[in-house]
């Protein structure tokens, strides 16, 4: 008895994965979402020279950080989800933070209103379209666990 070894990247189960991640990777709904997530993210990262984030020193440098990050992670699910999957989870939290940094950055009272309204809305947008995202990494994997559920 003679057991030929392959290589792992060669190994029927690895390139059926490859197979599934480049299926949803072209689903056009993961496209959409992704690409939206990189306009929120812009947003974001130029929304205080956009509206003007009059008095604030601290929150223009955070949204610059936050949308800038949300933008390469989203340019990386579109470009390799197979790779970037796991980190899907950042995102949200991501929209999350862009929501509250109004209070929690710039705790001063005068913060304008459409400061918060420039947050609250690119923060829930960001939030929103990264869940959408984050669905099917959900997705795929579910459906990887009823296959091995059924072949058992």
């Amino acid at each position: 008895m003679s057991s030929q070894r392959l290589p792992i990247e060669e190994h029927p189960d690895i390139a059926e994965m490859r197979g599934r991640y480049e299926r949803i990777q072209h689903k056009p709904a993961l496209q959409l979402g992704t690409g939206l997530t990189v306009l929120a993210g812009l947003f974001v990262a130029l929304s205080p020279w956009i509206a003007g984030y009059p008095g604030s020193a601290n929150l223009p440098i955070v949204n610059l950080v936050v949308g800038l990050t949300a933008v390469v992670l989203a340019l990386g699910f579109a470009s390799s989800f197979r790779s970037t999957h796991g980190l899907s989870w950042v995102v949200p939290l991501l929209g999350v933070w862009t929501i509250i940094a109004p209070w929690v950055v710039d705790t001063a009272p005068h913060t304008s209103l459409r400061v918060i309204l420039c947050n609250v809305l690119g923060g829930a947008v960001m939030l929103l379209l990264s869940l959408a995202v984050v669905g099917f990494g959900l997705m795929r994997r579910n459906a990887r666990e009823a296959e091995d559920r059924m072949n058992r």
